[in-house]
């Protein structure tokens, strides 16, 4: 079921100033959707602020040449975030909202949550969610139709790399034609899509390129090469010169190996424990898998987080993993 657009409209209505979150560790269909929300809503009269428990990598600053995320903490204090209506993007759990998520519970404002991810908990917001759409950009074009915002330029940009990544540049089987309908509207609309391409991908430092080649030369495979996992320690990024970030999409590589149905990787975070991302290209529910170690997501692709040493992490993810990738083999 989509969202309800004319529930969504009338409740915009009723607000003046905004501020809008997304997770934490932010991607481009959370900054995307943030900064495409921003632009709706300003053209409509309200005041709007972003705020992010993280700041944005610096590989997507390009998104916001502006400088108009703001970073909790470092540009603003959480007894100055007011607003009478707090907007989340692209998340539905308190564990993806880091920081921010105190400022949410403590504050007086009410919430609204625009979101297309399956798992959520009990945010305190009114929900609008869509778990058909492949991207939290695309509700927010539709946010756009529902109250009457022509697309610009400098909205669709985000928005297209929002669209573009969280569908692996449109290889995923989340794709649609709806999908190809909505980006050829942000092209009619001035996004060049060879420029985002070439500010997502062909400007890599040397760590991330050192980084990947690290995370590849890691993969191991497991039921006969139907499932690859590999990792990512902590105090790799400050050997090969990378951020943390530059994992993003490093799994998608591990699916590129003929015969694998299922990817896991391990990142470790600079205050401890590992970072898990799942995919899937067969009927291993990774939404499933990521919820029973605190996080959620999609079908094919999830995420979720644990505590301790790479070697309990794993212990404890991998047999998991390899049960419901047997499961789903299964049943084919």
């Amino acid at each position: 079921m989509g969202v309800q657009w004319k529930a969504f409209v009338d409740q915009i209505s009723h607000y003046e100033s905004f501020v809008l979150v997304s997770h934490i560790r932010p991607d481009c269909d959370a900054l995307g959707s943030e900064l495409g929300m921003a632009e709706v809503l300003r053209t409509i009269g309200k005041k709007v602020r972003i705020i992010n428990a993280h700041r944005t990598p610096a590989a997507l600053q390009f998104l916001d040449p502006a400088s108009n995320i703001e970073v909790l903490g470092d540009d603003v204090e959480a007894e100055d975030i007011s607003a009478d209506c707090i907007m989340i993007l692209d998340t539905s759990a308190w564990a993806q909202l880091g920081d921010m998520g105190d400022v949410i519970r403590s504050s007086r404002a009410d919430k609204i949550v625009l979101d297309h991810h399956v798992g959520e908990d009990e945010l305190g917001a009114t929900m609008y969610k869509d778990y058909q759409a492949e991207a939290a950009g695309h509700l927010v074009v539709q946010a756009a139709d529902a109250l009457g915002v022509p697309l610009t330029r400098s909205m669709s940009v985000p928005l297209f790399a929002a669209i573009a990544t969280d569908t692996g540049w449109f290889r995923f089987g989340s794709v649609t034609p709806e999908t190809y309908r909505v980006v050829a509207r942000l092209v009619d609309a001035g996004v060049v899509p060879s420029e985002v391409y070439s500010d997502l991908y062909e400007r890599d430092t040397l760590g991330r390129l050192r980084l990947r080649g690290l995370i590849l030369s890691r993969t191991q495979s497991e039921l006969d090469g139907a499932l690859m996992h590999t990792h990512v320690e902590k105090e790799d990024f400050a050997k090969v010169g990378a951020e943390p970030n530059d994992t993003e999409d490093a799994i998608n590589l591990t699916l590129a190996v003929q015969g694998t149905k299922a990817a896991v990787i391990f990142v470790g975070q600079i205050r401890g424990g590992f970072k898990l991302s799942f995919r899937s290209r067969c009927g291993m529910d990774c939404n499933e898998v990521a919820r029973k170690f605190g996080g959620g997501g999609h079908k094919a692709a999830a995420g979720g987080f644990l505590e301790g040493t790479l070697d309990d992490v794993r212990g404890r993810v991998l047999p998991v993993v390899i049960e419901a990738v047997e499961k789903a083999l299964a049943a084919e």
